[in-house]
């Protein structure tokens, strides 16, 4: 039988088949994906292959992993010289943003873009509080939107407290499987008890098959939409810190939207946009049609990849 994982908890799994009855699963044996190693080798999203092992207790062994669509994946927070596969099989990425208590840095919002792009995942950049916002708030979302927007991303201002924004935020899960992702704190899952009233998740208890007492806020989890057939969300845990994986320093360009437009117009094939003669993003961020913002988190994410990463 085919079967989606909707939960991992790193040795057991909640799997759902194509009836939509749910099972308890193992992994059997190791598996390797595309040369790609890791420490959460099935993740949630992933589409499996499963044989039932106890009818009974509803177990059941997970024997195969299909091919994935595309991953999203970060260095793991055990171990930064391992790959975690955040979740796979995505059509889109949300990340919650907050200008206030706490405040997301546009570097953070901008190595999840990066890490969305190298992964083909469309992202939309979600400010959530604006009840919060005082004038240098407000001045500050115009902004942040305003360079977003430029270079193709969607952004947009929501507050939970109040409500305002949120049911266009519900609408854009329709019939997609989405991501949701950002620091703790910055109203994810207070979001996702708007979409599932009953479910509170921060109350949420782990079941002895599922291995209790382990941090089970290190996985994902994905959870169908309330009408039938029409999308899921995958909820992932705060994130403190995101670690590109395989980015190479020649490549970090790549990523950004307005600077790979521009990569061909460099006199040199192998510009790193530093200090280069001839370098037309150098040139471009001069002349203001790319942001300064965005050309100082480009090189203060530069001096963070390692040279090993070539």
């Amino acid at each position: 039988m085919n079967a989606t994982v909707y939960k991992s908890t790193g040795s057991w799994y909640i799997v759902k088949d194509d009836a939509g009855n749910q099972f308890n699963a193992r992994m059997l044996g190791k598996f390797k994906i595309d040369g790609l190693t890791s420490t959460n080798p099935i993740a949630v999203g992933d589409v499996v292959n499963i044989e039932m092992e106890n009818e009974i207790e509803g177990s059941v062994t997970i024997t195969e992993i299909k091919k994935r669509k595309n991953y999203i994946t970060r260095t793991s927070p055990a171990n930064k010289h391992q790959h975690h596969i955040i979740a796979s099989n995505l059509d889109q990425s949300l990340l919650f943003a907050t200008l206030k208590d706490p405040k997301t840095s546009q570097g953070f919002i901008d190595r999840f873009l990066i890490t969305s792009e190298a992964y083909h995942i469309s992202s939309i950049i979600i400010f959530n509080k604006s009840d919060l916002y005082r004038k240098k708030e407000a001045d500050k979302f115009a902004e942040v939107k305003s360079i977003y927007e430029a270079i193709g991303y969607i952004a947009v201002s929501m507050s939970i407290e109040n409500g305002d924004g949120v049911e266009a935020v519900k609408a854009m899960l329709k019939d997609k499987v989405t991501l949701l992702s950002g620091h703790s704190g910055v109203g994810k899952s207070t979001f996702i008890n708007t979409v599932f009233p009953s479910l509170k998740l921060k109350t949420q208890n782990v079941s002895g098959w599922s291995g209790k007492g382990l941090h089970t806020t290190t996985f994902a989890e994905m959870f169908d939409l309330p009408l039938p057939g029409s999308g899921k969300i995958i909820d992932t845990p705060g994130i403190r810190e995101l670690g590109l994986v395989d980015i190479s320093k020649k490549e970090l360009s790549h990523y950004f939207p307005e600077m790979r437009a521009l990569i061909n117009d460099c006199q040199f094939n192998n510009c790193m946009h530093l200090d280069e003669p001839g370098c037309a993003i150098k040139s471009s961020v001069n002349k203001g049609s790319i942001a300064m913002d965005r050309y100082i988190s480009y090189c203060n994410i530069l001096e963070t990849i390692s040279e090993k990463t070539y």
